[in-house]
């Protein structure tokens, strides 16, 4: 078993439910076939809009989804799933709102989707390292704006990193995000 699958079969995916009204056990499915583990054993885009988030609002399986997008990015998967999971990862953090069953129960989940992705830090960190695709390199630099609490060692790997950065990136633009975030 990879590591996002370990994640996957960790998750509680029937006890929550989904932004389309019914249980997110679906959603391990459609990870899974994210992530190319599926049963066409290659990666599949499947989108997770209206299921975990949408422009207003994150759903309770946010932070499950962002533990297994963290999953990923340490795993072996294609070059085009850990776009993916970035993007989707990307979604997370982003996050503006919480969908109201959510937030009766006093769950803030943009935070705890910030918070779990804190935990990845050094992942995102060798993923614009790395430099292996200007999408990823780019995403991954933006996840780390809204979520690095050391705007020094940000700025260190901006500067290191200037050459193969996307000019939003490199010219701090995508910090707004930050600002919008009230961080």
């Amino acid at each position: 078993m990879r590591l996002v699958e370990m994640e996957i079969a960790r998750q509680d995916w029937k006890g929550m439910l989904c932004g389309c009204g019914g249980s997110a056990e679906h959603l391990a499915r459609d990870l899974l076939q994210l992530a190319g583990r599926g049963s066409l054993r290659e990666p599949s885009h499947v989108s997770l809009e209206e299921h975990v988030w949408s422009p207003a609002v994150l759903w309770e399986p946010a932070p499950a989804v962002t533990s297994v997008a963290l999953a990923a990015l340490a795993d072996d998967v294609a070059p085009t799933a850990r776009e993916w999971f970035l993007d989707l990862l990307q979604r997370m953090v982003a996050g503006e709102g919480t969908d109201s069953e959510s937030a009766r129960r006093g769950l803030d989940l943009p935070e705890l989707c910030r918070g779990l992705a804190v935990q990845g830090l050094w992942l995102l960190y060798e993923e614009v390292m790395s430099n292996q695709s200007l999408g990823g390199t780019g995403t991954a630099f933006e996840i780390l704006t809204v979520v690095e609490p050391e705007r020094s060692r940000l700025q260190c790997v901006r500067e290191i990193a200037a050459d193969w950065l996307p000019v939003c990136c490199r010219t701090g633009l995508c910090d707004d995000d930050l600002r919008v975030l009230g961080r």
